[in-house]
């Protein structure tokens, strides 16, 4: 078996707005094995955003992370990471793990240069011996996500720059310390499909220079094609399957990855008309009893309303939480 180098167990998060409890996540739990990249898939609102952000404590109020555990197997041993307090989760996140986050309009800063931006993540980490030091490598990151002319780039401020720029930036910025684990979440979908191409591209090829973990968290099915070795199907919150890109696509089990795929176009057939998932994702302040699938699925029994389905193994590394299985 591989090694895991991230094993997420229980995990649980609720906003606590004026309108109730909305239990975004519910008993998530999955494992993340070294040098992979594994993908969270999912419409819209499913919970792949707050699960990413909630492994390094980045949940914010009204959010509170109830309960579980994020394990992240380091150089010097295991560390629970929903266990540290704010200073001790700051040395690991930005460093052995980093974010590429969706909008890099709004990851960077408009009041200064994208140099002084990228040398920071390394001073702050003390990864370089001085800010001299931290422009002299930020130079080589522009160079390494290929943008042109990097010596007059590297003054540039944000609003100067295209949005593909933008982004590499982003990605350069996350790969700075040479983290073991990079999330990134939705890192395409600003972009037009020429400059997603060409980013995919890119960090398949640092994710190889560099061996580092990919967990990529996207709707958009042909990255995840593309990109990822195992993926996590995620619905209102709850982990609907996991298994191989291979297993995902050639035999989905859960009857919401199977709707996700057929609402996926495919250019080399001819279809009238795409088919739908019924019905709409449920509020989360108050979800359905049972699987909270069932309102929409073609397969509901008496079963699913009242009983959660448990994850379970139905073939090697291929798991589902569904009563048909």
């Amino acid at each position: 078996m591989p090694e895991p180098i991230l094993e997420v167990r229980d995990l649980t998060v609720h906003f606590y707005t004026y309108a109730g409890v909305v239990k975004a996540i519910e008993s998530v739990s999955f494992d993340v094995y070294k040098g992979e990249t594994f993908a969270l898939v999912g419409e819209t609102g499913c919970g792949k955003s707050v699960t990413s952000r909630a492994l390094t404590q980045l949940i914010e109020s009204p959010g509170r992370i109830v309960k579980g555990s994020v394990i992240y197997h380091s150089d010097n041993g295991p560390i629970d990471l929903l266990k540290l307090n704010e200073e001790e989760i700051r040395e690991i996140r930005g460093k052995d793990i980093a974010y590429i986050f969706q909008d890099p309009h709004a990851s960077l800063d408009p009041l200064y240069n994208v140099g002084y931006q990228i040398a920071e993540a390394m001073v702050v980490h003390n990864t370089v011996k001085d800010w001299k030091d931290g422009f002299k490598k930020a130079l080589d990151i522009l160079k390494r996500v290929l943008i042109p002319d990097p010596e007059s780039r590297i003054k540039n401020y944000p609003h100067e720059m295209s949005g593909g720029m933008k982004q590499r930036v982003v990605i350069g910025t996350g790969l700075t310390n040479n983290p073991k684990i990079l999330i990134a979440d939705e890192p395409t979908t600003a972009l037009d499909v020429t400059v997603q191409a060409q980013i995919l591209e890119l960090m398949n090829k640092l994710k190889r220079e560099y061996n580092t973990t990919v967990i990529l968290i996207t709707h958009n099915m042909g990255v995840v094609a593309e990109m990822a070795d195992r993926i996590a199907v995620m619905y209102a919150g709850k982990i609907a399957e996991i298994g191989t890109a291979k297993q995902i696509f050639k035999n989905p089990l859960h009857p919401y990855t199977q709707g996700l795929l057929r609402a996926v176009p495919n250019p080399m057939t001819k279809i009238e008309r795409l088919e739908a998932i019924p019905g709409t994702v449920p509020n989360l302040i108050k979800p359905p009893g049972g699987c909270r699938f069932h309102p929409r699925c073609p397969f509901a029994k008496e079963i699913c309303k009242q009983k959660v389905p448990e994850l379970k193994e139905v073939e090697d590394g291929h798991f589902v939480a569904c009563h048909l299985y």
